[in-house]
């Protein structure tokens, strides 16, 4: 007798991200991102539910998210706080952001063309007019700069990897870095765009290496206070 033949199984397809999944993942993300939610900060599941109008399983989720991008701790027993990372994850995180922009910048002087140096220096152009009027959110344009040589260095994988260590440099800055005039930054990055406009790889990743240097070295360990209010927190 003639075994029936056996269907393949079906792939296990990895979970799209719902419509609320993402309202938390992106809410949290952008508050620790903007320094509003401050490393410590408890995330509990009843006060989230209650905030996003959703249910817990769907809260858990996007702490799960949130807890494998490092933005989050998930503690047994105890819920979710923001992360607050060690002075030793600290001394690893620069370690390895300096190897993966070291990759990145010599890709983005490989590739860039006339319309990319236009689109650097337009940021420059940006974070100056930002810096000198204290604008709240010259911090983000900052990064920023870093996440588009990311996009501009053609590397998905890089720029995966560049996205989770600015993740967890910001959480950094939030605890630990002391308040106080970043213009160093912005002529850091603006040397750094010309070397690339002058196609000099060496320098860009000589002066890349060093500004992130100079970043970790303004790190003072110290714990910050959360604040209390988790829904103005949140933007909510």
């Amino acid at each position: 007798m003639n075994k029936p033949e056996r269907t393949p199984a079906t792939p296990r397809t990895r979970r799209t991200p719902t419509a609320a999944d993402e309202r938390i993942y992106n809410s949290i993300y952008s508050a620790v991102m903007h320094h509003r939610l401050k490393p410590g900060t408890r995330l509990p599941e009843p006060e989230l539910c209650t905030l996003f109008g959703v249910s817990r399983t769907l809260v858990r989720k996007g702490l799960q998210r949130l807890a494998h991008d490092h933005i989050v701790s998930l503690r047994h027993n105890k819920g979710a706080v923001v992360a607050s990372p060690t002075p030793e994850e600290t001394r690893e995180v620069f370690e390895a952001r300096r190897a993966v922009e070291a990759a990145i910048v010599p890709l983005v002087v490989a590739r860039a063309g006339k319309d990319d140096i236009k689109r650097l220096r337009g940021m420059m152009s940006t974070e100056a007019h930002m810096l000198k009027h204290e604008h709240p959110d010259w911090v983000q344009q900052a990064g920023a700069f870093h996440h588009v040589l990311g996009e501009l260095s053609g590397n998905r994988v890089l720029q995966g990897f560049l996205k989770t260590l600015m993740s967890r440099c910001s959480l950094i800055v939030a605890l630990y870095e002391p308040p106080g005039d970043a213009g160093c930054e912005h002529d850091e990055h603006s040397a750094i765009v010309e070397c690339i406009a002058k196609g000099d790889s060496a320098g860009a990743v000589k002066l890349m290496a060093r500004h992130l240097e100079t970043l970790e070295q303004r790190i003072q360990y110290r714990q910050e206070t959360p604040e209390p209010d988790l829904a103005s927190l949140l933007g909510l």
